[in-house]
């Protein structure tokens, strides 16, 4: 698979990465296809232990979505926008500070977010926890069995 094919495959990753945080659409299951594309195109067998492994895990982590009480975001009230751009600094967070870092930069990103907007400090912690409350763990735990996935796949590619 040649250097071109390769950021094409780390885009649609990435439009995985984000898409788990945007209601409607199927972050998971962009990532998984990502892999696929990779490993049909690599035909490799470390290519298709990651798919085997992306697989399974996105498979339990669908499984365990269904296990976790749902609540409704809107009942929140952040608008959509901060909780996307909290999103992202999850990812940029997880990157920066592996593991650890995607529910520090997430976390820490909405409280910077609701603290510009709302003015204060109880106001903005007051909302965080709201929010946490509202889509927490259920989207955390998507976002991060997707995160180890794309992680493996960067490993792989990396090291070569």
């Amino acid at each position: 698979m040649n250097g071109w094919q390769l950021v094409a495959v780390g885009l649609v990753m990435l439009l995985g990465l984000l898409g788990v945080l945007v209601p409607g659409i199927p972050g998971p299951l962009i990532v998984w296809a990502g892999v696929l594309w990779w490993a049909t195109a690599g035909r490799s067998s470390l290519a298709w232990q990651i798919l085997i492994g992306a697989t399974l895990v996105l498979l339990l982590v669908q499984a365990l979505k269904w296990l976790l009480p749902a609540r409704d975001l809107r009942a929140a009230g952040t608008p959509y926008r901060t909780l996307f751009t909290a999103g992202a600094a999850g990812i940029v967070g997880f990157f920066v500070i592996p593991v650890i870092g995607c529910p520090l930069g997430g976390v820490g990103g909405l409280y910077l977010l609701e603290r510009d907007r709302l003015g204060s400090h109880g106001d903005a912690w007051a909302a965080t926890r709201r929010v946490m409350r509202a889509i927490g763990l259920s989207v955390l735990v998507e976002q991060f069995a997707c995160l180890l996935v794309v992680g493996a796949w960067a490993w792989v590619v990396l090291t070569g």
